[in-house]
Parts: C-alpha cells; sequence; structure tokens
C-alpha cells in the first residue's frame, strides 16, 4: 500500500499522537486518570476502556477513585487494573475501587524509561514504515510519467523535512517524559 505526500502528514501526526497518549498512560509516581482510563476491563461479554464505565476522580497525587456506574462492574475494574503492567494495587471500599499511587523506586522509574523508549523506537519505525510507502508511492508516480524528476525530487526533499519534524517530535516527547519519570 501506498500513501500520497499530502496524506503522509496525517500519517505522521496520528502517529506522534499514539506515542503520546501511550506516554501518558505511564505512571510518574502521581496520580493522573491517564494511567486507568483506557485499562480494558471485562464487562457485559466485551473489553471496555474504565472510562465508559465508571468515574474517575483523582483525590490527591497519590490516590485515585474509580467508581463504577454499575456496582456489577467493580470486580472486572479490579481485575483488569491488577493484571495490567502499571504494577499497582487496587482496593475495593464499598462501591468504589481505590488505587493508591505509591512513590517509585529508583529501578522502577529505571524499567519505566526502558519502556518508554521501547515505544518511542516503535513509533520511529511507524514513521519510517510511512516513509517507505509514500517514497513507493513516489516511484509509482515517476514510472507512470505522471509527474517528473524535478517534482519527485521536491516531493521526497519535502517527506524527509516532515519525517525529521516527527522524529524531533517524538525525541522531544521521550525526553520530557524521562525528565517526569526520573524527577523524585
Amino acid at each position: 500500500m501506498s500513501i500520497s505526500l499530502k496524506d503522509s502528514a496525517a500519517k505522521f501526526n496520528e502517529t506522534t499522537a499514539f506515542l503520546e497518549k501511550e506516554l501518558a498512560g505511564m505512571r510518574a509516581g502521581r496520580a493522573n486518570p491517564s494511567l486507568v482510563e483506557n485499562i480494558k476491563a471485562e464487562t457485559y461479554g466485551q473489553k471496555m476502556p474504565i472510562n465508559q464505565i465508571a468515574n474517575i476522580n483523582i483525590i490527591d497525587a497519590t490516590l485515585i477513585t474509580i467508581k463504577p456506574w454499575d456496582k456489577s462492574n467493580i470486580d472486572a475494574i479490579r481485575k483488569a487494573i491488577s493484571d495490567s503492567d502499571l504494577g499497582l494495587n487496587p482496593v475495593v471500599d464499598g462501591e468504589i475501587v481505590r488505587l493508591p499511587i505509591p512513590s517509585l523506586t529508583e529501578e522502577r522509574r529505571k524499567e519505566f524509561v526502558k519502556i518508554m523508549k521501547n515505544k518511542i523506537e516503535e513509533t520511529k519505525i511507524s514513521i519510517r514504515q510511512i516513509r517507505k510507502e509514500v517514497l513507493d508511492f513516489i516511484d509509482e508516480q515517476k514510472s507512470k510519467k505522471m509527474i517528473g524528476e524535478d517534482d519527485a525530487e521536491r516531493m521526497e526533499k519535502d517527506l524527509q523535512k516532515m519525517v525529521e519534524d516527527a522524529n524531533t517530535k517524538v525525541e522531544k516527547l521521550g525526553e520530557q517524559k524521562e525528565k517526569e519519570l526520573m524527577v523524585v
């Protein structure tokens, strides 16, 4: 499948937006609704994100409470959070799930940085794949004589600029998240 140069800008934006969402879900020792809102709980015979079946509240920097709209979902939410890779221990307290956020150990912070760097590398791979697909499109257009050599060269330069911009944004996101994760 090949992508036109015009469509590639949207693809690059989608890729970096996805990374932003992934990084927001990584905890840095303080409560944030994005930690749990996209964890999927098994309810009503299907997996649904927690933010679609419950209210998520931040009580203070170290406590998240989750109140399901249907009380029968409380165990599914607790199980989904326990099974996630967040390393959090949810506590059922009547009609709500309390989620204490312990401060991170140095070892756990380094582990999160390693996970974050893997996500960044996966994003860069996606960017390179989009670049390859656009280059294929340009070559295809050139071989069909729909564009000339000069246009193809200009398009390739424009593409390279977009790739560099996307990679710069990804690097900045990674640097910000690493600083956030390493702050004690």
